[in-house]
């Protein structure tokens, strides 16, 4: 359009037909500009189809190593444009789903692909009502912290058992070095321990979270925190007649006697929390176990030998840094243990007092590493753990009215030398046991052949007596003073291995049956030898223990099931002496069988 009257000449009709010409190449060419930029976008949705609104998506360019995190909208869809040509990798994350990464993408120059994802849900949905509670497996969860716990109680009878207490934890099914009577008794804690615990899950920034739990142990059958080392104390002084059932294991009656942690969790980078925790061995056993740590049933659940790398006490560690990272199909873990407590008063000459016990630090620091990973539908791991000053408690101090031997005071002993006078720690609450500097590597796997799966693992120990000792008044788990101490308890390393197998059949959808086998060996470990039936077997003997299981456990509901089976233990050689009663001292019984019946209620 133009004035009225205007009149164009030659020149303008010039100028205007080439601003046309410019206008459509600009035109014509951008469409070409437009492209040069690729996009990426999707859908993600949680394994029942629904939408996850706000999950991290992080786009990486594998290579350049640049990333881009988006969230996704209401509709769980997410869009990224703009993108050069190239190889990517996109990873979601979202609290409550495990992280998903898909790889091998490629764009090209104006490639518009579309990559959908799902992911699985890594804790129940919350709990929306009283009723859903009761019927399906969800969550007490709320804004993040979650509350869970356990109740597991039955009956068991037992071919050679002792009486029961109100602090024992772990039942009788194994064959016990005092057991003597067949009895009917209350089985506490035979597929999982009874107690409660919450942990927190809280993100701070996308892929980024703050991680917490506290757990504890109780004893179903008296309402109190589980305590083995109370169990050895309430025998102490005692004739062997007169016991009850005594144990040893990593929970003393702390406030928080399984787990108190806290850390940080990242998408990318792994977890690493610190405090109280499980070991890196007790974590394997749990997955590798056939009976998943069952005391009932489980040899290697009942007692942490094999878990806490050579010592029950250290299935769990205090003061310690755990470091977890998964990559694709390969899993890693680190743990660190710092020295704690206090070492006591330590002297080696036969008879001591103030002036010549020397006050002893604690060297009790441990580290231990995981490495494994699965394909398909096997898995496997290798676990390595160091711990120094293990602790074992041995049931329970002598006194006055038991046997006697020169090795063991008749109220406390130090080197395996009697001592008195001053420093003299009494008996009353106080533990007695041997210290050793442990070393253990374990090999576990296991794989699914539906409707089967099958397990197999071999632990190595070694102890040597410890490089440094501990004294008279160190300071043991759960508070308690030991009053005796071994620190010389080995001639020659002991060596322990221990190998383990089994099966559990899906009978049904709600059914499990699971068998399982389980060996413990050892060498002689004393010099010189006396390990002969005319000689007289001790407890540094080699010998053997054993056990078998069967069991059923049916699932009434997601959170109820029931249970019956069986297990038969026996010990033969340098595992059959009944310490701490000495050589000539054996079992009173060399075989426990025990069948038991009960419950489960797990939220």
């Amino acid at each position: 359009m133009t004035r009225p009257g205007y009149v164009p000449t030659a020149t303008s009709l010039l100028l205007s037909q080439t601003c046309l010409l410019l206008l459509w190449l600009a035109m014509a060419a951008f469409p070409t500009w437009a492209q040069t930029g690729a996009s990426l976008s999707g859908v993600v949705t949680d394994q029942n189809g629904a939408a996850i609104p706000d999950a991290a998506v992080t786009i990486k360019n594998v290579d350049t190593g640049a990333t881009r995190t988006i969230a996704t909208g209401g509709g769980g869809r997410y869009q990224a444009s703009g993108l050069p040509p190239g190889r990517f990798e996109i990873r979601t994350a979202k609290q409550g789903f495990a992280d998903e990464t898909r790889t091998g993408i490629g764009l090209a120059v104006g490639q518009d692909a579309t990559v959908d994802i799902k992911m699985q849900r890594s804790t129940p949905d919350a709990c929306a009502s009283g009723h859903e509670f009761a019927t399906t497996d969800c969550a007490l969860t709320w804004h993040g912290i979650t509350l869970y716990g356990a109740y597991d109680v039955g009956i068991g009878w037992v071919s050679h058992g002792l009486p029961e207490n109100a602090t024992n934890y772990e039942g009788e099914s194994l064959v016990n070095r005092n057991g003597y009577q067949h009895r009917f008794l209350i089985a506490p804690n035979n597929l999982q321990q009874t107690g409660l615990g919450i942990r927190g899950k809280e993100e701070f920034l996308p892929g980024w979270s703050v991680v917490f739990n506290a757990s504890t142990g109780i004893n179903p059958q008296s309402g109190q925190l589980a305590n083995a080392s109370v169990t050895d104390i309430a025998n102490n002084g005692l004739p062997r007649s007169s016991y009850s059932i005594a144990i040893d294991g990593a929970r003393a009656g702390q406030p928080f006697n399984d787990e108190f942690y806290a850390g940080i969790s990242s998408a990318y980078l792994g977890t690493l929390i610190f405090g109280r925790q499980r070991s890196l061995g007790t974590d394997a056993m749990l997955v590798y176990d056939p009976a998943g740590g069952s005391y009932a049933f489980s040899y290697i659940g009942y007692n942490g030998t094999m878990a806490g790398g050579g010592d029950t006490e250290d299935s769990r560690w205090d003061d310690a840094l755990k470091y977890r990272l998964t990559y694709g199909p390969i899993h890693f873990g680190a743990m660190y243990k710092f020295a704690d407590g206090s070492g006591g008063c330590y002297s080696a000459s036969a008879t001591w007092t103030a002036a010549t016990c020397t006050p002893e630090a604690a060297h009790n620091n441990a580290y231990g590493f995981d490495l494994g990973g699965g394909l398909g539908k096997f898995s496997a791991d290798v676990v390595y753990q160091r711990y120094n000053q293990a602790i074992s408690v041995l049931n329970p101090l002598l006194g006055p009215q038991s046997p006697t031997q020169s090795y063991q005071s008749t109220i406390d002993s130090i080197n395996t030398d009697p001592i008195s006078g001053a420093n003299l720690i009494g008996t009353t609450d106080t533990v007695y046991g041997i210290v050793t500097d442990n070393r253990a590597i374990m090999f576990a796997a296991k794989y699914t052949w539906d409707p089967f799966k099958l397990f197999a693992g071999y632990e190595y120990i070694r102890q040597d007596n410890p490089s440094n000792p501990l004294g008279v008044g160190a300071l043991d788990q759960g508070g308690y003073l030991m009053s005796g101490v071994e620190d010389n308890n080995l001639d020659s390393p002991k060596h322990v291995q221990i190998w383990w197998t089994g099966l559990k059949y899906a009978l049904d959808s709600k059914t499990d049956i699971t068998l399982s086998w389980y060996h413990q060996l050892q060498n002689d470990f004393r010099v010189p030898t006396t390990c002969s039936p005319e000689a007289g077997f001790r407890a540094s003997c080699a010998g053997t223990l054993n056990e078998e299981s069967l069991y059923v456990d049916r699932h009434f509901t997601k959170r109820f099931d029931g249970f019956a089976g069986i297990a038969y233990s026996y010990v033969s050689g340098g595992l059959a002496i009944a310490i701490p009663h000495g050589p000539g001292v054996p079992y009173n019984y060399d075989n426990n069988l025990a069948p038991t019946v009960g419950g489960r209620f797990t939220f």
